[in-house]
């Protein structure tokens, strides 16, 4: 007879743990109930745009990519970016639910109380619009995650003289400044790891957004705004693509998970990296970030920079394509120390009593609690599994990696975990259903079981001064564990060009660890496809000019020092020099001039946009007395769907308007990555003088553009530091019948 399983939550944890137990378990082990809270599945995960009621904001992009971002059965759409919005999570996990379905889901059902009974059944409350319901069950799953309650610091009142919200509530700059009629001109970020620095390029955004966007203000002066930003310590900030190659001149760019769950840089077998940071493992993982981002941030702010006693420290990352621009251009202001208090629009800073007047308002990003998560466990089980309301990052001590407590063989937990997730917990969903259904473990699995030491790592981790960001483990090392004890096979990944180091990438996925031992073919030949996706996109990265124009755009905000010289064959137009700055305004995408080939029908809307505002000084080459002030104004556009940038010509009655499109810019492979492809079939075969001439150069790129009479031929370079433009140059000839000049210009920081 089947056993009845009660499963408390409906996002990502609880419907993997579901589908584990009905479709991967021998048939009809289980008869499975899941009880959601809200009246939909998904958890944190919206399933619509205009879904923004949760803690999530719709729009946001995942900071981990599609490939890291699933579960092993079930694919991604080709048409979903890289980094899948919010609302696009929550759709997938609609479309998991639809193919695994099975389970018994009653939405709007709050547990309220689960008691454990003699012989280990739980006795389970819930409430709903109907009332009170009892249910007894043969096992209890928690999956209801870290994501509790919104933490508010007791020195915050909940009412003061200026709006204050929880970082989770955030959604729009005009919403955040409510209706009070008292106004200040600085909105204060305070929380410095990811959350903070997530929230602060986000309002960054919608501020920049406001200030330079055509037409109607949508609220009054909002140039008059800034950021402020308040951190106890610097942390590394990643972009969402990153390079395998950080040294190269030309680097390829890929989503930044694909390089960071690179195998192949890792010694086999895996140790766990995290918990536990010794000076000398800070040493090394600081030198690791440096190297990838090619800075120690000091480039864009000093309160920003990781260098001397912090490179002893365990390093803190974030994820975000704009915020360090946004610091560096200087809307968004660091300030180190502590939020003490706040009286009236004044905000004091512990240890240094520094104050920061004036605030508009006050976004909180200080996390989360889980204890609300675990509430309606009876305090004998929270003492069993030594619950600490005080260790959020280590509420509960489990064994196996967070999967169940040797006393209590009926309780088990998926998706406890912080850091990559999906994988983990799919993982962990099948080492509960292998525990449940196994009579006899296997030797290995009695072996690991043996050995494991998590309860008691968790508990010495409690009091350690240098535990790292996410102290549970180390995600490649816990795939691997669970594949061990469960004697789950890793797949191949394909092969991939070799990097510097002579290594072809060796990427985890979680499709990797697909099950076919108890798997059904639909579930394989879903891992199947998500691999091959996977391996297509690394080797466009690799092989090809993939994601490099995005890379440009988003490195591309703010003001840049220009120096252009202009050379014209004919004496109608004098030659000379122009010197001035170039800036990259960032806004949210507009529509003018777009047909529907650029964007305007996306399902993602228009994206980000720059308005490019150019201002110097021209002085004529063979008479320096004719000098005078020069401008122009582009628009420049990303097209994250095609992977495509453009230039824009500006309306000439409103200059911050787009006309009409300029050129696409192309991207040309460099000479050492057509070799390669070459060799495999796809190219004809390059000098070596030239491809080693080559290897010297930034990326390429060209355009066209005929008007009317007149032909534009552009030619780019652009030269990274890393994942940074640090230089860039811009040359172009003119021909028609009445121009005929080239200008050649370079753009540096």
């Amino acid at each position: 007879m089947a056993k009845s399983v009660c499963i408390i939550g409906g996002g990502p944890s609880g419907l993997v743990a579901a589908k584990t137990l009905l479709h991967d378990a021998p048939a009809n082990s289980f008869k499975v109930t899941i009880f959601e809270a809200q009246s939909r599945i998904g958890g944190l995960w919206p399933t619509a745009k205009n879904d923004g009621d949760g803690l999530v904001h719709p729009l946001m992009a995942t900071n981990q990519s599609k490939h890291t971002v699933q579960f092993s059965d079930l694919a991604w759409h080709d048409s979903v970016p890289e980094f899948p919005r919010a609302w696009q999570v929550g759709q997938y996990l609609e479309r998991y639910l639809d193919v695994y379905g099975g389970a018994d889901i009653r939405l709007g059902h709050k547990v309220a109380k689960a008691e454990l009974q003699d012989g280990g059944t739980w006795k389970v409350q819930t409430e709903s619009s109907k009332g009170s319901e009892t249910e007894l069950f043969d096992y209890l799953l928690v999956a209801t995650g870290f994501f509790g309650k919104p933490t508010w610091p007791d020195y915050i009142p909940r009412e003061a003289d200026v709006p204050i919200i929880h970082s989770s509530k955030y959604r729009d700059f005009k919403s955040l400044l409510g209706t009070s009629g008292r106004r200040g001109s600085k909105i204060l970020v305070v929380g410095g790891q990811m959350s903070g620095i997530e929230t602060a390029a986000t309002v960054a955004t919608h501020l920049s957004s406001a200030i330079h966007a055509p037409g109607e203000k949508i609220f009054e002066e909002p140039e008059k705004y800034s950021i402020h930003h308040i951190i106890h310590r610097p942390s590394w900030v990643f972009p969402l693509f990153t390079s395998p190659k950080p040294t190269a001149s030309a680097p390829p760019f890929l989503p930044c998970d694909l390089p960071s769950y690179n195998l192949a840089n890792r010694p086999q077998p895996l140790m766990n990296s995290q918990g536990h940071i010794s000076v000398d493992t800070a040493r090394v993982l600081n030198s690791i970030y440096e190297s990838v981002l090619g800075t120690n941030q000091s480039d864009f702010s000093a309160e920003a920079k990781v260098d001397g006693d912090f490179l002893d420290e365990q390093p803190f990352v974030a994820m975000s394509s704009h915020y360090m621009d946004f610091v560096r251009s200087g809307l968004i202001k660091i300030s180190r120390g502590k939020m003490s208090s706040i009286s009236g629009n004044v905000a004091t800073l512990s240890p240094t009593d520094e104050q920061i007047s004036d605030i508009a308002a006050v976004i909180l990003a200080t996390g989360f609690d889980p204890s609300p998560s675990l509430s309606f466990l009876p305090k004998s089980v929270l003492d069993t599994i030594s619950h600490s309301p005080s260790n959020p990052n280590l509420p509960v001590a489990l064994a196996f990696h967070g999967t169940h407590h040797p006393s209590l063989p009926t309780l088990g937990f998926v998706g406890l975990y912080r850091s990559p997730y999906w994988g983990v917990m799919e993982m962990q969903a099948r080492f509960v259903a292998h525990m449940w259904t196994t009579s006899s473990p296997s030797s290995v699995l009695q072996q690991a079981l043996a050995d494991d030491d998590s309860i008691a790592r968790t508990l010495a981790l409690r009091a350690d001064p240098r535990t790292s960001q996410f102290p549970m483990g180390d995600y490649a090392f816990l795939m691997q564990e669970f594949a061990r004890a469960l004697d789950i096979p890793i797949g191949p990944f394909g092969s991939t060009p070799p990097l510097a180091n002579g290594k072809a990438m060796d990427i985890l996925t979680p499709a990797r660890y697909a099950y076919p031992e108890v798997q059904s073919d639909r579930a394989q030949e879903e891992a199947a496809k998500s691999l091959r996706a996977t391996h297509s996109t690394a080797v466009a990265g690799l092989c090809h000019a993939r994601f490099v124009a995005g890379a440009v755009f988003r490195s591309l905000l703010g003001e840049w020092r220009l120096e252009r010289d202009l050379i014209s064959k004919l004496p109608s137009h004098p030659s000379g020099r122009f010197v001035g700055t170039a800036r990259f305004l960032l806004r949210e995408g507009t529509a003018d001039g777009r047909p529907h080939s650029h964007g305007a029908k996306s399902e993602l809307g228009l994206g980000l946009e720059y308005l490019y505002v150019e201002d110097g000084t021209f002085t004529a080459r063979d008479n320096p007395a004719m000098s005078f002030r020069a401008t122009r104004r582009y628009v420049w556009r990303y097209d994250e769907e095609k992977d495509r940038l453009s230039v824009w010509f500006a309306q000439t009655d409103d200059p911050s308007r787009a006309d009409y499109l300029f050129h696409e810019v192309e991207f040309l492979v460099p000479a050492d990555e057509e070799a390669m492809a070459a060799a495999d079939g796809t190219g004809a075969a390059i000098d070596a003088k030239m491809v080693e001439k080559e290897k010297k150069r930034g990326w390429l790129a060209r355009a066209s553009h005929l008007c009317i009479d007149d032909l534009y031929d552009v030619n780019y370079e652009f030269n990274f530091n890393a994942v940074n433009l640090k230089e860039w140059k811009l040359a172009y000839s003119v021909k028609g019948p009445k121009k005929d000049y080239t200008i050649s210009g370079v753009y540096r920081r």
